[in-house]
């Protein structure tokens, strides 16, 4: 349970850098970003998951369909759309809208799943999502009036109800799969299908000159080896460790981190308004996940040996 935690924070870290990078490399067509990150992922996870992914080919034959599921939702559309949205909006709007994933996990999880809706669930989700609103906006709940909301910001919601499908399959068909050659077989499919998509956008605007840039590239290769790959793998484990209600919430630490990252790596100053926020979803995140009755049940063990 603890290792899954961990995982979970450690991926929301590297999301954190998802938007800012996007933002901006976005000179690059949305699709041609998602294929090369996919396609960089896919040749980061070959050497490592090639011989499992031959052993185990049988079984991941056996579930091709949650698999193409998999890479239809997370690996493609949810990528090519985030991306896509951020041509036309803003990183707060961004992540204002992103703030959303974990109640879109926790109907969806209530509605397919029958996953139970505690009260203390809501609560939490409510609290953290408050929190995550007071950091982007430094508690002037009074900036949301004056926010602009446009396409871009359809197209981010849109992303994030498929990424609450994609954590769905995953918590239903991941246990079915060998960790690096699932990943292998899922990157593999995202890229099958992102390359034809990719050669449509290139007839209709044109080869993108900025492949030629460092920056560009660079940008790519932080998408492709962490996000698509190394928080893929973290964030299927969780998902089915704890499910799409408990880890989702996890989400509206992204701009509690990317505040962190802004401080670190761009010597911004931090508001006090950002300290608050980051502290109300840090205890959202808690009240979602810890179950009071074990805490209970361990404490009373506890005085038994005592």
């Amino acid at each position: 349970m603890i290792r899954s935690y961990i995982f979970l924070i450690v991926t929301v870290m590297i999301f954190s850098g998802n938007l800012i990078v996007g933002k901006a490399i976005n000179d690059l067509p949305p699709v041609t970003i998602a294929f090369f990150r996919t396609l960089i992922a896919f040749t980061v996870v070959l050497p490592f998951g090639y011989k499992q992914f031959r052993y185990y080919y049988s079984i991941l034959k056996e579930n091709l369909w949650p698999l193409i599921g998999i890479a239809l939702t997370g690996i493609t559309t949810f990528n090519v759309l985030v991306y896509l949205s951020l041509n036309f909006t803003t990183s707060t709007n961004a992540g204002i809208v992103e703030a959303t994933t974990p109640a879109f996990a926790m109907i969806l999880s209530f509605l397919i799943l029958k996953e139970r809706l505690r009260i203390k669930h809501i609560i939490g989700t409510v609290i953290s999502f408050i929190g995550a609103l007071w950091v982007l906006t430094q508690g002037s709940f009074q900036a949301l009036l004056q926010l602009e909301f446009n396409i871009g910001d359809i197209t981010m919601l849109v992303a994030m109800v498929v990424w609450a499908f994609y954590t769905l399959i995953v918590k239903q068909h991941n246990h079915k799969f060998p960790i690096l050659g699932g990943t292998l077989a899922m990157v593999g499919l995202g890229a099958m299908v992102l390359l034809p998509a990719m050669m449509l956008e290139w007839f209709l605007v044109g080869v993108p000159t900025q492949l030629t840039t460092v920056s560009s590239w660079s940008g790519l290769l932080y998408l492709g080896i962490f996000p698509s790959f190394i928080a893929l793998i973290l964030w299927n484990q969780a998902v089915s460790d704890l499910g799409p209600s408990l880890s989702s919430v996890f989400l509206n630490l992204l701009p509690f981190f990317t505040t962190i990252g802004a401080v670190i790596f761009l010597d911004e100053q931090v508001v006090a308004a950002q300290i608050i926020g980051g502290v109300l979803v840090v205890i959202g995140v808690i009240m979602v996940n810890v179950n009071i009755q074990s805490i209970k049940k361990f404490k009373l063990t506890k005085s038994k040996k005592v």
